[in-house]
């Protein structure tokens, strides 16, 4: 795994979960990934990466929804290639954490359900 991107697309969903550094670290450790606060910068400042399977725990907990695209690998399963702003991801991060609410969202905004 070589790619730049990777230390500020953790740095990104780390902070756009309101997470610490040392709040991350305490979670590896719990999960049997210890890393010391030092490591987690070196990540996100890309001097160094995590292991496989330590990327994928971050992304479970930074709840990375589309782990390919997130880290600039293109998703052919993608129906559009569409950019989303902060605001916007923030926006489909909430509306999915709220899966009672989604069906009142859905006609405030006028959204079939048809592709699903």
């Amino acid at each position: 795994m070589n790619n730049n991107s990777i230390g500020q697309v953790l740095r990104y969903y780390r902070k756009l979960n309101k997470l610490s550094v040392e709040e991350v670290s305490k979670f590896l450790e719990k999960n049997n990934y210890p890393a010391a606060t030092k490591t987690i910068y070196g990540w996100e400042n890309n001097h160094t990466q995590p292991n496989a399977e330590t990327l994928m725990l971050l992304c479970n907990l930074y709840k990375i929804p589309n782990i390919l695209e997130a880290f600039g690998y293109e998703d052919n399963n993608n129906r559009t290639n569409i950019i989303l702003t902060e605001h916007e991801e923030l926006l489909v991060i909430r509306y999915r954490e709220h899966p009672d609410l989604q069906k009142a969202i859905d006609l405030i905004l006028q959204i079939s359900n048809d592709f699903e």
